[in-house]
């Protein structure tokens, strides 16, 4: 059995992914905007890919089929999930693709269960339900609406949920450290193959401050921190709950944003952030059935 203590330990670093990713949002999107989008995934997992692989480097001979092959499948639900919402950009405005793609904390727990018959507990499934409505709060101005772009975000939702959930499995299977290397260097891969055959440009970029500053440090701790302390500790809570830790993505970007460039949240997008937060803490609660006396 896996200790309280783990679990509590579990949460709080897949708490601090969700903030890496939200604080190096603003440092992405600013990146994109003079760099296409596939060149600088490719840039930044290539580093990251690089960076792993010194990190991996005394698991080496803990390489087998099996690693590779459960490395790969991660890669590519990751990478497809990061494709699926470009494409969908195209087609709908960011608000609605950032909500939707946020409902993979639904995909998630039905998914589990599908795949892995992984028990839903009524926490969990109350938290989700919140979790999704501060989404819907935090994210969405204007109408929800149903089109391509729509379709191509609810394809990337289930993508990430894929990833999420077969990373827990996998990561009681195989060597972390070797699973997160070939994940990399498989969205790597990928990336460089999109960008040759979609980007104007690949490698005649801008390379100016902020190009290597986005690249450096989304590979350090987006990429490198991210992937290798998600996969380390979905060892000790489940897939579900790993989900919902990670809506508070968006959270930690509008704080983050509120610092920086002084970006203001509306009453209702506070209360969104509210509910997320609050859905965190739900999940960590248990539900305990009161005892009639007789």
């Amino acid at each position: 059995m896996i200790s309280k203590l783990y679990k509590l330990r579990a949460d709080l670093l897949l708490l601090s992914v969700a903030i890496a990713w939200g604080v190096t949002f603003l440092m992405v999107q600013d990146a994109i905007d003079t760099t296409p989008v596939y060149a600088f995934l490719f840039f930044r997992f290539a580093l990251a890919s690089i960076l792993m692989f010194f990190i991996a480097y005394k698991f080496l001979n803990q390489i087998n089929k099996r690693t590779i092959a459960y490395g790969v499948v991660l890669g590519i639900f990751l990478f497809s999930a990061f494709a699926t919402q470009t494409f969908a950009l195209a087609y709908t405005k960011s608000s609605i693709v950032a909500f939707i793609t946020g409902l993979n904390v639904i995909c998630v727990p039905f998914l589990a269960y599908f795949f892995f018959k992984e028990h839903i507990s009524k926490n969990v499934l109350l938290a989700t339900v919140v979790a999704v409505l501060g989404l819907y709060l935090l994210t969405m101005s204007g109408a929800l609406t149903i089109g391509s772009g729509e379709f191509l975000t609810l394809l990337c939702a289930i993508l990430f949920a894929l990833q999420i959930i077969f990373t827990g499995k996998f990561s009681k299977e195989v060597n972390v450290f070797l699973l997160v290397l070939f994940q990399l260097i498989t969205v790597t891969i990928l990336s460089l193959i999109f960008s040759l055959s979609l980007d104007s440009v690949t490698f005649n970029l801008d390379y100016n401050y902020a190009f290597f500053k986005a690249v450096i440090i989304t590979a350090v701790f987006a990429t490198v921190y991210a992937f290798l302390i998600q996969t380390y500790m979905q060892q000790f809570t489940t897939a579900t709950k790993t989900a919902i830790i990670f809506t508070m993505e968006p959270v930690s970007a509008a704080i983050f944003a509120y610092f920086m460039i002084a970006e203001t949240l509306t009453y209702i997008q506070l209360l969104g952030a509210i509910l997320i937060i609050l859905a965190t803490l739900i999940a960590e609660l248990k539900f305990k059935k009161k005892l009639k006396h007789t």
